[in-house]
């Protein structure tokens, strides 16, 4: 008789998408993320006994717990197929737990795509539960406990109630407003360029800039010295000193990595770094594209890493020489260094397989999906191909110890940029310029125009979440998983606001950061937060201890919790007034911070309990009746969109009209069987 397995995922989809690979003596079951985890009404941990946690089984989860109990009590052996990372590793540990398996048991597999060739090869190679990786995530699980259960009630105390404050998040915080700081305290400063039309012998129109004034680079700070060069410029004759051709090569970037990808997604199709991943996360667990079933479409999304598998690397290789003429290919294949810091522990995000191009799953895929897919798709199948190759010429035009310099680049062989266009930032130069006429050295051109223009100096620029998440990666402060939640947590509390797509710090975001600095100041500093990192990655490796990681953090920060506590004065931070009156009792009404957000409340509470929202208008008109969308919030916390002109008309979905990432239902526009309250 065969052998009955039960395999254990996080998702539903997930679920499904494995269950079709497997035979019918394989059984598929949801764990639906943790069932685990430290209690939400107290501590969780044993700060006296080696900050040992105290893990209870999550609400509601009971009753699926005993199903997967039940289910791995009729299998003979059980496989727990949960995401291949540190996360992953401590959901299986617990699962392992609840369902009493052996410490030493082979019951781990691993894949980076959900494929069935992936699946197949996993279900043959399990192993045991990695402790390493499990005490990493533990580690960081218990540090961040320790942080937000001891800060959160000095805030309550000290500045308002319903506050919190998070060991990474904070350091986020303090980033965005040290820049806002720089941004009030940069003082511009005026410089001016001029730039030339000139003549060859032949009458044809080219434009140079000045570069050089008397052998050294110009320094014009004001419109009197601009004009004196004009005069100069206009006065002197000018002949052709240098012509320099070359052929310039331009790569092609990596595949992406979770930072990158939530970087170019934000850029390129507005995404919020949550919603990429979301998003992200449904192609990786798998969509039913028709006959070929359910299908992971692309490779596990949390990665630091550029690495691409040599098998990935040959299908790419077969796909491009097929679609393109000679030469798209190159002559090797291209390989990208991963950073320092990275984990590499697994590959790139790309498409499990090149040849489903993105027009061929268009009906199966939402606006969304296939939006992102061909961003991964499109990146992957650019890294692998050729450089493309640009003609550059750059010419210096001498006169009187003046040198006017002229550019022209002009884009020779597409390689790569005929897949995955690029864009000015990408490489910080701009991607090709105007051609230059016939030009030969000694040949005498003459000035037309030499016109001054004036410019200021520019502050930083305010970061956006596609800017932050990649400051967040080069100074090593969280992880790829958390990028997303950081950024959606610091606005939800209130600490950030998000306007035009840029972050600003909000009043009360500056008044914690400031109060934090003060008194922790080991937790606010950018590296002590990424050498935290590299110790949470030496538990992983097996080189470090972590009860004794989270004893050597503890000690001088409850130290100086005390002092704190003894010490901080109390902030008053007023409400600010909404600008109307309370419909019900007359007393003004005012703009309050709750757990979901920015609300408005009578200034009479308790008397009076009356509170309406505060209703953001997005950019999307109502399908129904072209009325303003906007975001409102569910009495739970969760977003959804509404029409303004309710109850008159009551459109409602979760999704922004014209991004709809899953069908809905016809006539309320909502997700089956959900409605929001």
């Amino acid at each position: 008789m065969a052998k009955k397995t039960l395999v254990i995922v996080e998702s539903a989809a997930k679920a499904r998408t494995i269950g079709k690979f497997l035979g019918q003596n394989y059984k598929v079951k949801a764990s639906v993320g943790h069932v685990r985890d430290l209690p939400k009404s107290k501590l969780g941990v044993d700060v006296e006994n080696g900050f040992q946690p105290k893990y209870i089984t999550i609400r509601g989860k009971g009753a699926l717990i005993k199903e997967i109990r039940e289910e791995s009590e009729k299998a003979d052996r059980v496989l727990l197929a949960t995401d291949p990372d540190r996360e992953g590793e401590a959901i299986a540990w617990h699962l392992s737990q609840v369902i009493n398996l052996p410490e030493d048991a082979k019951c781990r597999i691993e894949f980076n795509e959900i494929t069935k060739e992936a699946i197949k090869k996993a279900v043959k190679a399990p192993r045991g539960i990695d402790y390493d990786r499990v005490n990493a995530q533990q580690a960081r699980r218990i540090l961040d406990r320790l942080v937000g259960y001891s800060l959160s009630p000095l805030l309550w105390a000290k500045v308002r109630k319903g506050l919190s404050a998070g060991r990474v998040q904070s350091v986020a915080v303090r980033l965005i407003c040290e820049r806002e700081k720089e941004i009030q305290e940069f003082k511009p400063e005026e410089y001016w360029t001029i730039e030339c039309i000139l003549h060859n012998e032949n009458g044809m129109p080219f434009s140079a800039k000045l570069h050089y004034v008397d052998g050294k680079k110009p320094v014009v700070p004001n419109e009197a010295k601009a004009q004196e060069l004009v005069n100069r410029i206009m006065r002197a004759e000018f002949s052709v000193s240098r012509i320099k051709q070359k052929e310039r090569r331009r790569k092609a970037l990596p595949p992406f990595t979770t930072s990158t990808l939530q970087q170019e997604a934000a850029k390129r199709l507005g995404f919020t770094p949550t919603r990429a991943m979301r998003i992200a996360q449904e192609l990786y667990e798998g969509i039913n594209i028709g006959a070929e079933g359910s299908v992971g479409l692309v490779t596990y999304i949390r990665t630091d890493s550029v690495r691409v598998s040599s098998d990935a690397q040959a299908e790419a290789r077969a796909f491009i020489m097929e679609a393109f003429k000679p030469g798209y290919y190159p002559n090797k294949p291209n390989v990208y260094k991963s950073r320092k810091s990275a984990q590499d522990a697994h590959e790139a995000i790309r498409p499990t397989s090149v040849y489903r191009r993105p027009e061929d799953l268009k009906a199966f895929l939402s606006r969304d999906q296939l939006r992102l897919y061909r961003l991964i798709w499109s990146r992957f199948v650019a890294s692998q191909m050729a450089a493309a190759v640009y003609d550059t010429v750059t010419v210096d035009i001498h006169g009187d110890k003046l040198v006017l310099r002229a550019n022209s680049s002009q884009l020779k062989f597409p390689g790569h940029l005929a897949v995955y266009e690029e864009k000015e930032d990408d490489y910080g130069g701009q991607n090709s310029t105007s051609r230059l006429p016939e030009l030969q050295v000694g040949q005498k051109v003459v000035v037309k125009e030499a016109t001054p223009e004036q410019h200021f100096t520019q502050p930083p620029p305010r970061y956006t979440e596609a800017s932050l998440v990649k400051l967040l990666e080069e100074k090593n402060i969280g992880r790829p998983s958390t990028y997303a939640p950081i950024i959606e947590t610091i606005i939800k509390r209130g600490y950030v606001e998000r306007k035009a797509k840029q972050l600003y710090p909000t009043e009360l975001g500056i008044i914690v950061v400031d109060l934090l600095k003060q008194y922790f100041p080991e937790i606010m500093e950018v590296e002590f937060t990424a050498e935290m990192e590299e110790n949470l990655d030496q538990i992983e490796e097996g080189e470090r201890s972590w009860d004794q990681t989270v004893q050597e953090f503890y000690h001088p920060f409850a130290s100086r919790l005390e002092r704190a506590r003894e010490e901080m004065e109390k902030v008053n931070i007023p409400d600010e007034p909404a600008g109307k009156e309370c419909p019900q009792c007359g007393r003004p009404l005012l703009i309050k911070m709750g757990r979901f957000g920015k609300f408005v409340a009578c200034s009479g509470f308790p008397e009076c309990r009356y509170t309406e929202s505060i209703n953001e208008i997005v950019d999307a008109k109502c399908p129904r009746c072209g009325g303003d969308i906007v975001a409102l919030r569910t009495k739970k916390g969760r977003r959804f969109y509404g029409c303004k002109n309710y109850p008159d008309c009551d459109f409602k979905s979760w999704n922004k009209p014209g991004e709809a990432s899953k069908p809905k239902d016809s006539k309320t526009g909502m997700q089956a069987g959900e409605s929001p309250s």
